[in-house]
Protein backbone atom coordinates (compact mmCIF):
# COMPACT_ATOMS: atom_id res chain seq x y z
CA UNK A 1 0.00 0.00 0.00
CA UNK A 2 1.53 3.30 -1.08
CA UNK A 3 1.71 5.86 1.76
CA UNK A 4 -0.18 9.13 1.33
CA UNK A 5 1.81 12.21 2.39
CA UNK A 6 0.51 13.66 5.67
CA UNK A 7 -1.67 10.63 6.48
CA UNK A 8 -0.59 8.30 9.26
CA UNK A 9 -0.15 4.75 8.01
CA UNK A 10 1.19 2.74 10.97
CA UNK A 11 -1.16 0.36 12.76
CA UNK A 12 -0.49 -0.15 16.48
CA UNK A 13 -1.07 -3.81 17.37
CA UNK A 14 -1.58 -4.08 21.14
CA UNK A 15 -3.25 -7.34 22.21
CA UNK A 16 -3.34 -9.15 25.53
CA UNK A 17 -2.53 -12.85 25.61
CA UNK A 18 -5.14 -15.43 24.60
CA UNK A 19 -4.95 -17.23 27.94
CA UNK A 20 -3.94 -20.86 27.67
CA UNK A 21 -3.47 -20.55 23.92
CA UNK A 22 -1.15 -17.78 22.67
CA UNK A 23 1.07 -15.20 24.31
CA UNK A 24 0.46 -11.54 23.58
CA UNK A 25 3.64 -11.51 21.51
CA UNK A 26 2.44 -14.44 19.38
CA UNK A 27 -0.90 -12.72 18.78
CA UNK A 28 0.74 -9.40 17.90
CA UNK A 29 3.19 -11.05 15.51
CA UNK A 30 0.48 -13.03 13.71
CA UNK A 31 -1.83 -10.05 13.29
CA UNK A 32 1.13 -7.88 12.33
CA UNK A 33 2.17 -10.40 9.67
CA UNK A 34 -1.27 -10.18 8.09
CA UNK A 35 -1.19 -6.40 8.11
CA UNK A 36 2.30 -6.48 6.59
CA UNK A 37 1.14 -8.74 3.78
CA UNK A 38 -1.44 -6.09 2.95
CA UNK A 39 1.20 -3.37 2.94
CA UNK A 40 0.44 -1.81 6.31
CA UNK A 41 3.40 -0.71 8.44
CA UNK A 42 2.98 -1.95 12.00
CA UNK A 43 4.11 -1.15 15.53
CA UNK A 44 3.90 -4.33 17.61
CA UNK A 45 3.05 -3.62 21.24
CA UNK A 46 2.06 -6.79 23.15
CA UNK A 47 0.61 -5.80 26.51
CA UNK A 48 -0.93 -7.23 29.70
CA UNK A 49 -3.15 -6.18 32.58
CA UNK A 50 -1.25 -7.57 35.55
CA UNK A 51 -1.96 -11.20 34.69
CA UNK A 52 0.07 -13.67 32.68
CA UNK A 53 2.42 -11.99 30.26
CA UNK A 54 2.98 -8.89 32.39
CA UNK A 55 6.68 -9.58 32.84
CA UNK A 56 7.27 -9.96 29.10
CA UNK A 57 5.18 -6.89 28.32
CA UNK A 58 7.21 -4.76 30.73
CA UNK A 59 10.61 -6.24 29.91
CA UNK A 60 11.37 -3.88 26.97
CA UNK A 61 10.71 -0.88 29.23
CA UNK A 62 12.91 -2.07 32.12
CA UNK A 63 15.55 -4.21 30.45
CA UNK A 64 17.60 -6.39 32.75
CA UNK A 65 17.87 -10.11 33.23
CA UNK A 66 15.79 -13.05 34.39
CA UNK A 67 16.75 -14.63 37.71
CA UNK A 68 15.63 -18.20 38.40
CA UNK A 69 14.58 -19.25 41.90
CA UNK A 70 13.57 -22.56 43.48
CA UNK A 71 10.11 -22.05 44.98
CA UNK A 72 7.05 -24.01 46.05
CA UNK A 73 4.15 -24.34 43.63
CA UNK A 74 0.49 -23.85 44.55
CA UNK A 75 0.23 -27.32 46.12
CA UNK A 76 3.73 -27.38 47.58
CA UNK A 77 5.59 -29.11 44.75
CA UNK A 78 9.10 -27.70 44.20
CA UNK A 79 9.53 -25.82 40.94
CA UNK A 80 11.70 -23.16 39.35
CA UNK A 81 10.23 -19.74 38.66
CA UNK A 82 11.81 -16.50 37.45
CA UNK A 83 11.63 -12.79 38.13
CA UNK A 84 13.05 -9.92 36.09
CA UNK A 85 15.69 -7.71 37.68
CA UNK A 86 15.89 -4.42 35.82
CA UNK A 87 19.01 -3.09 34.15
CA UNK A 88 19.73 -0.76 37.09
CA UNK A 89 18.95 -3.62 39.53
CA UNK A 90 16.54 -1.43 41.47
CA UNK A 91 13.26 -2.81 40.14
CA UNK A 92 12.04 -6.39 39.97
CA UNK A 93 9.02 -7.74 38.14
CA UNK A 94 7.32 -10.83 39.54
CA UNK A 95 4.37 -12.77 38.11
CA UNK A 96 2.12 -14.63 40.52
CA UNK A 97 1.19 -17.03 37.72
CA UNK A 98 4.79 -18.27 37.44
CA UNK A 99 4.86 -19.58 41.03
CA UNK A 100 1.22 -19.84 42.13
CA UNK A 101 -0.59 -20.06 38.81
CA UNK A 102 -3.68 -22.04 37.91
CA UNK A 103 -1.84 -23.40 34.88
CA UNK A 104 0.62 -25.16 37.20
CA UNK A 105 -2.10 -27.45 38.58
CA UNK A 106 -3.74 -30.19 36.47
CA UNK A 107 -7.50 -29.72 36.37
CA UNK A 108 -8.16 -32.95 38.28
CA UNK A 109 -5.90 -31.82 41.16
CA UNK A 110 -7.20 -28.28 41.60
CA UNK A 111 -7.79 -27.55 45.27
CA UNK A 112 -8.56 -23.88 45.94
CA UNK A 113 -8.67 -24.44 49.70
CA UNK A 114 -5.18 -25.98 49.88
CA UNK A 115 -3.53 -23.88 47.14
CA UNK A 116 -0.97 -21.46 48.58
CA UNK A 117 0.76 -18.28 47.42
CA UNK A 118 3.96 -19.29 49.27
CA UNK A 119 5.93 -19.53 46.02
CA UNK A 120 4.99 -15.98 45.09
CA UNK A 121 6.21 -14.79 48.47
CA UNK A 122 9.46 -16.67 47.91
CA UNK A 123 9.92 -14.93 44.56
CA UNK A 124 9.28 -11.52 46.13
CA UNK A 125 11.77 -12.27 48.90
CA UNK A 126 14.37 -13.38 46.35
CA UNK A 127 13.88 -10.15 44.39
CA UNK A 128 14.43 -8.08 47.54
CA UNK A 129 17.51 -10.14 48.41
CA UNK A 130 18.86 -9.38 44.91
CA UNK A 131 18.73 -5.67 45.72
CA UNK A 132 15.40 -4.57 44.24
CA UNK A 133 14.03 -1.49 45.96
CA UNK A 134 10.73 -1.70 44.08
CA UNK A 135 8.95 -4.96 43.35
CA UNK A 136 6.20 -4.90 40.73
CA UNK A 137 3.89 -7.88 41.27
CA UNK A 138 1.43 -8.97 38.59
CA UNK A 139 -1.29 -10.93 40.35
CA UNK A 140 -3.50 -12.45 37.64
CA UNK A 141 -3.91 -16.14 36.87
CA UNK A 142 -3.52 -17.60 40.35
CA UNK A 143 -4.73 -21.01 41.56
CA UNK A 144 -5.17 -19.61 45.04
CA UNK A 145 -7.73 -18.14 47.42
CA UNK A 146 -5.60 -17.99 50.56
CA UNK A 147 -5.85 -14.25 51.19
CA UNK A 148 -2.12 -14.03 50.61
CA UNK A 149 -1.35 -16.06 53.77
CA UNK A 150 1.29 -18.22 52.08
CA UNK A 151 3.09 -15.24 50.54
CA UNK A 152 3.00 -13.28 53.79
CA UNK A 153 4.51 -16.18 55.74
CA UNK A 154 7.25 -16.69 53.12
CA UNK A 155 8.20 -13.00 53.04
CA UNK A 156 8.28 -12.76 56.82
CA UNK A 157 10.34 -15.96 57.08
CA UNK A 158 12.90 -14.36 54.73
CA UNK A 159 13.19 -11.27 56.92
CA UNK A 160 10.53 -9.04 55.37
CA UNK A 161 10.76 -6.50 52.58
CA UNK A 162 13.75 -4.55 53.94
CA UNK A 163 11.97 -1.26 53.15
CA UNK A 164 11.45 -2.24 49.51
CA UNK A 165 8.35 -0.79 47.90
CA UNK A 166 5.79 -3.39 46.79
CA UNK A 167 3.45 -2.38 43.94
CA UNK A 168 0.68 -4.83 43.04
CA UNK A 169 -0.56 -4.68 39.44
CA UNK A 170 -4.18 -5.77 39.72
CA UNK A 171 -6.18 -7.21 36.84
CA UNK A 172 -9.53 -6.96 38.68
CA UNK A 173 -11.30 -4.49 41.00
CA UNK A 174 -12.91 -7.15 43.21
CA UNK A 175 -12.86 -6.60 46.98
CA UNK A 176 -11.15 -9.05 49.35
CA UNK A 177 -14.26 -10.73 50.74
CA UNK A 178 -15.69 -11.35 47.25
CA UNK A 179 -12.64 -13.17 45.86
CA UNK A 180 -13.96 -16.70 46.45
CA UNK A 181 -17.46 -15.96 45.16
CA UNK A 182 -16.25 -14.30 41.98
CA UNK A 183 -13.21 -16.42 41.10
CA UNK A 184 -13.40 -19.58 43.21
CA UNK A 185 -15.43 -21.62 40.70
CA UNK A 186 -12.84 -21.20 37.93
CA UNK A 187 -10.21 -22.47 40.38
CA UNK A 188 -12.17 -25.63 41.15
CA UNK A 189 -14.39 -24.53 44.05
CA UNK A 190 -17.93 -25.91 44.23
CA UNK A 191 -20.64 -23.90 46.09
CA UNK A 192 -19.74 -25.49 49.44
CA UNK A 193 -16.05 -24.72 48.95
CA UNK A 194 -16.89 -21.11 48.01
CA UNK A 195 -18.69 -20.71 51.34
CA UNK A 196 -15.75 -22.17 53.27
CA UNK A 197 -13.26 -20.00 51.41
CA UNK A 198 -15.36 -16.88 51.97
CA UNK A 199 -15.61 -17.63 55.69
CA UNK A 200 -11.84 -18.07 55.83
CA UNK A 201 -11.26 -14.76 54.06
CA UNK A 202 -13.51 -13.00 56.58
CA UNK A 203 -11.53 -14.53 59.47
CA UNK A 204 -8.26 -13.53 57.87
CA UNK A 205 -9.44 -9.96 57.28
CA UNK A 206 -10.36 -9.55 60.95
CA UNK A 207 -6.89 -10.72 62.03
CA UNK A 208 -4.87 -8.42 59.74
CA UNK A 209 -3.16 -5.19 60.71
CA UNK A 210 -5.78 -3.34 58.68
CA UNK A 211 -8.99 -4.75 57.25
CA UNK A 212 -8.99 -5.10 53.43
CA UNK A 213 -12.75 -5.77 53.29
CA UNK A 214 -14.61 -3.51 50.90
CA UNK A 215 -11.44 -2.04 49.43
CA UNK A 216 -11.28 -2.08 45.63
CA UNK A 217 -8.66 -4.41 44.10
CA UNK A 218 -7.91 -6.26 47.38
CA UNK A 219 -9.50 -9.46 46.02
CA UNK A 220 -7.03 -9.99 43.16
CA UNK A 221 -5.38 -13.44 43.10
CA UNK A 222 -7.75 -14.78 45.71
CA UNK A 223 -7.05 -11.96 48.15
CA UNK A 224 -3.26 -11.95 47.68
CA UNK A 225 -3.34 -8.25 46.83
CA UNK A 226 -5.38 -7.48 49.95
CA UNK A 227 -3.14 -9.51 52.21
CA UNK A 228 -0.05 -7.70 50.95
CA UNK A 229 -1.81 -4.34 51.25
CA UNK A 230 -2.87 -5.05 54.83
CA UNK A 231 0.43 -6.55 56.02
CA UNK A 232 3.14 -4.69 54.12
CA UNK A 233 1.38 -1.55 52.90
CA UNK A 234 1.59 -2.64 49.27
CA UNK A 235 0.30 -0.16 46.70
CA UNK A 236 -2.57 -1.46 44.59
CA UNK A 237 -2.74 -0.10 41.05
CA UNK A 238 -4.65 -1.01 37.91
CA UNK A 239 -2.40 -3.32 35.93
CA UNK A 240 -3.70 -2.37 32.49
CA UNK A 241 -3.10 1.36 32.92
CA UNK A 242 0.33 0.76 34.48
CA UNK A 243 1.54 -1.45 31.64
CA UNK A 244 0.21 0.87 28.93
CA UNK A 245 1.97 3.84 30.51
CA UNK A 246 5.22 1.89 30.90
CA UNK A 247 5.33 0.93 27.21
CA UNK A 248 4.45 4.50 26.12
CA UNK A 249 1.21 3.37 24.55
CA UNK A 250 -0.28 6.88 24.30
CA UNK A 251 2.72 8.26 22.43
CA UNK A 252 2.74 5.31 20.05
CA UNK A 253 -1.01 5.60 19.50
CA UNK A 254 -0.67 9.27 18.52
CA UNK A 255 1.56 8.15 15.65
CA UNK A 256 -0.87 5.44 14.52
CA UNK A 257 -3.66 5.35 11.98
CA UNK A 258 -5.55 2.77 14.06
CA UNK A 259 -5.16 0.43 17.03
CA UNK A 260 -5.84 -3.30 17.05
CA UNK A 261 -6.26 -4.89 20.48
CA UNK A 262 -7.72 -8.19 21.64
CA UNK A 263 -7.92 -11.03 24.14
CA UNK A 264 -8.90 -14.68 24.25
CA UNK A 265 -12.51 -14.09 25.24
CA UNK A 266 -14.31 -10.83 24.59
CA UNK A 267 -17.29 -10.70 26.97
CA UNK A 268 -19.02 -8.52 29.56
CA UNK A 269 -15.96 -8.64 31.83
CA UNK A 270 -14.06 -6.90 29.04
CA UNK A 271 -16.11 -3.79 29.79
CA UNK A 272 -14.90 -3.38 33.38
CA UNK A 273 -11.26 -2.40 33.88
CA UNK A 274 -9.82 -4.99 31.53
CA UNK A 275 -7.07 -4.23 29.06
CA UNK A 276 -9.35 -4.05 26.03
CA UNK A 277 -11.59 -1.47 27.70
CA UNK A 278 -8.59 0.61 28.81
CA UNK A 279 -7.17 0.62 25.27
CA UNK A 280 -10.54 1.31 23.66
CA UNK A 281 -11.16 4.22 26.03
CA UNK A 282 -7.77 5.79 25.31
CA UNK A 283 -8.29 5.37 21.58
CA UNK A 284 -11.74 6.95 21.73
CA UNK A 285 -10.42 9.92 23.72
CA UNK A 286 -7.76 10.49 21.04
CA UNK A 287 -10.08 9.91 18.11
CA UNK A 288 -8.12 6.89 16.91
CA UNK A 289 -10.14 3.98 15.45
CA UNK A 290 -9.93 0.82 17.55
CA UNK A 291 -10.37 -2.72 16.22
CA UNK A 292 -10.34 -6.04 18.10
CA UNK A 293 -9.43 -9.67 17.55
CA UNK A 294 -10.48 -12.40 19.96
CA UNK A 295 -10.57 -16.16 20.25
CA UNK A 296 -14.22 -16.18 21.28
CA UNK A 297 -16.73 -13.36 21.11
CA UNK A 298 -19.46 -13.29 23.75
CA UNK A 299 -19.89 -9.52 23.68
CA UNK A 300 -23.12 -8.29 22.10
CA UNK A 301 -23.51 -5.31 19.81
CA UNK A 302 -24.35 -3.00 22.72
CA UNK A 303 -21.13 -3.96 24.49
CA UNK A 304 -19.14 -3.40 21.30
CA UNK A 305 -20.68 0.07 20.98
CA UNK A 306 -19.84 0.82 24.61
CA UNK A 307 -16.20 0.05 23.82
CA UNK A 308 -16.54 1.92 20.51
CA UNK A 309 -14.89 -0.93 18.62
CA UNK A 310 -15.04 -0.50 14.86
CA UNK A 311 -14.81 -4.21 14.04
CA UNK A 312 -14.36 -7.46 15.99
CA UNK A 313 -12.70 -10.48 14.36
CA UNK A 314 -12.77 -13.98 15.82
CA UNK A 315 -9.63 -16.06 15.35
CA UNK A 316 -8.63 -19.22 17.22
CA UNK A 317 -5.39 -20.16 15.40
CA UNK A 318 -2.29 -18.24 14.37
CA UNK A 319 -3.27 -18.63 10.72
CA UNK A 320 -6.68 -17.17 11.48
CA UNK A 321 -5.08 -14.28 13.39
CA UNK A 322 -2.88 -13.56 10.39
CA UNK A 323 -5.94 -13.66 8.14
CA UNK A 324 -7.73 -11.29 10.52
CA UNK A 325 -4.80 -8.90 10.14
CA UNK A 326 -5.16 -8.99 6.36
CA UNK A 327 -8.91 -8.38 6.59
CA UNK A 328 -8.53 -5.51 9.03
CA UNK A 329 -5.95 -3.93 6.75
CA UNK A 330 -8.67 -3.51 4.14
CA UNK A 331 -11.08 -1.98 6.67
CA UNK A 332 -8.80 0.50 8.38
Amino acid sequence: MRPIPGVRATVLVAPDSFKGTFTATEVAEAVGAGLGEAGRPVDLCPVADGGEGTLEALRPAFGGELRSVAVHGPLGRPLTASFLLSEDRRTAIVETASASGLGLVPRRRRDPFAASTAGTGELIAAAVAAGARTVLLGVGGSATTDGGAGAIDAIEAAGGLDQARLVVLCDVRTAFEDAARVFGPQKGADPAAVKRLTARLHRQARGMARDPSGIEMTGAAGGLSGGLWATFGAELVGGAAFVLDAVEFDRRMRDARAVITGEGKLDQQSLVGKLVSEIATRARQRGVPCEAVCGVRELDAIGARMLDLEHIMEASTLDELQRAGRQLAELI
